[in-house]
């Protein structure tokens, strides 16, 4: 059986459903090809799951201290079959959420596994799809444009090959169906040290090793510092610079066991199970993209401004593209390529435009260029900072750990970065994000009159602070 369609999505996460919502908002004929759920890592291996699970590590680490608050709550015990059951409920609310957006704007979802075909007399140029469904029937899909939206899955390093049960990716663990005594994670970016702040949180004794000099190696480095100091307070062993030596590496008596090279250091570690968080790589297999000309760039799929490949009826969206991998990207992206192809002029988006959010306890939050970026980039920078202990709110709420800080530039007094860690900052980085789109300056946002007392103030304050004008509150 054949199908034409103007638009078919090739991946239902993110990406792949919001351009697919976009493309019949502009009154397009649009299938999406899923050969899982709808939703993608995002909602079922990512985002959603694992911010249910930190929400969860959150209260329990909250009752644990409720006597600072003047409530006596008696003995506290984490039921981790309850923090599992609750955080699937949630995923699968979203996911009805999902399928009825696609019933809502009439968008044809055809589960299988979707490959790409070479031009045939269904379609005289490659982009047509071939769907083979579970019970075997195929149907072939043929396109005017073709996004592909396939997304990523973890990354593996040799001899931390993960089995499921002692060494583990982060799809594995969110399907442990109970904590662990201790942990080792390898990898201390924002995968990592999220896992490392909700294990801690649970009681689990944590250990981290970064190859970087620092953890959020891509963030600005008094972040990191802070980040690494309040995980440390709360007994997260870290152990920056460090390589593992991946023939060092065995699963005896129910344990795991390694050793890291830290300079002429050699520490040997131990724990119930190891976490690898070494970044993701691109669904870019079995897809038929040998059937096309589209390139690529160090396993990624190379694409413009506008998300067009070097075939220009074929987009890629999303993790597969290189880019930011964020599930906010990607649907970004999934409006800019659909916009393009219905002959509109989308906005481009540079990567500091970007906010980006870790779940950690605190939290942090960022936009644009770090410190040494802006330096590198030849900006004589000015800076503002305030802390979350002069701000009411977070006293009152008690996590009053953490600063936001801002990066401007003395000549022109644009924006160039904001950079938080503190309470709640993931739900504060939007505004940085309006004034920068808007070319607002730091005295502009902070004569705004932000509300007291709300945590919003730390970054009115440390927009006045650029130019020595905060108040301290």
């Amino acid at each position: 059986m054949t199908q034409a369609f103007d638009i078919v999505v090739l991946g239902g996460g993110t990406g792949g459903y919001i351009a697919a919502i976009r493309a019949a908002q502009l009154g397009k004929s649009v299938a999406v090809v899923e050969r899982d759920k709808l939703g993608g890592t995002c909602l079922h291996r990512g985002c959603i799951p694992s911010k249910a699970l930190l929400r969860s590590a959150e209260v329990y680490a909250t009752m644990q201290e409720s006597e600072r608050y003047g409530i006596e709550a008696g003995s506290v015990r984490l039921h981790f079959p309850g923090v599992q059951a609750r955080k699937q409920s949630i995923v699968e609310q979203m996911h009805k959420g999902v399928q009825f957006l696609m019933k809502k704007h009439n968008i044809q979802v055809f589960y299988g596994n979707g490959r790409l075909l070479s031009p045939s007399i269904f379609s005289p140029r490659s982009g047509s799809v071939s769907v083979e469904r579970e019970d075997g029937d195929i149907i072939t899909l043929v396109p005017e444009k073709l996004i592909i939206a396939t997304g990523s899955r973890p990354k593996s390093l040799p001899g931390l090959e993960t089995d499921g049960q002692y060494i583990l990716n982060s799809d594995d663990a969110l399907q442990m169906e109970e904590i662990p005594k201790s942990i080792i994670i390898i990898g201390g970016g924002v995968i990592g040290v999220e896992w490392a702040s909700m294990l801690s949180d649970f009681g689990v004794q944590v250990t981290v090793v970064e190859y970087a000099p620092r953890l959020l190696p891509a963030e600005d480095a008094d972040i990191s510092r802070e980040l690494e100091r309040l995980l440390k307070k709360r007994g997260v062993r870290i152990v920056t610079g460090a390589k593992v030596l991946s023939e060092t590496v065995k699963k005896d008596d129910g344990a795991v066991t390694l050793d890291v090279q830290r300079g002429e250091d050699l520490q040997h570690l131990q724990a119930d199970k190891a976490l690898v968080c070494v970044g993701r790589q691109a669904n870019i297999e079995d897809i038929g993209l040998q059937n096309t000309d589209v390139k690529m760039t160090d396993g990624f799929i190379r694409v413009n401004e506008t998300m067009q490949t070097a075939e220009a009826h074929i987009y890629a969206i999303g993790d597969v593209n290189g880019g930011l991998q964020l599930a906010h990207v990607a649907g970004h992206e999934g409006i800019v390529a659909v916009e393009h192809i219905c002959g509109l002029k989308p906005h481009p988006f540079g990567q500091h435009q970007v906010p980006r959010c870790v779940y950690t306890r605190p939290e942090v939050a960022s936009l644009g260029w770090t410190e040494q970026q802006a330096a590198e980039r030849g900006y004589d920078v000015k800076i503002g900072r305030f802390p979350f202990s002069a701000v009411g709110k977070a006293v009152v709420y008690g996590e009053s750990e953490g600063f936001v800080k801002v990066i401007a530039d003395k000549k022109t007094n644009d924006i160039l970065g904001v950079h938080m860690i503190g309470p709640h900052v993931t739900d504060s980085i939007s505004e940085a994000a309006l004034a920068q789109l808007l070319d607002a300056t730091p005295w502009e946002v902070g004569q705004a009159i932000h509300p007291h007392p709300t945590l919003s103030e730390a970054l009115g304050e440390a927009m006045l602070a650029v130019d020595g004008r905060s108040m301290g509150i």
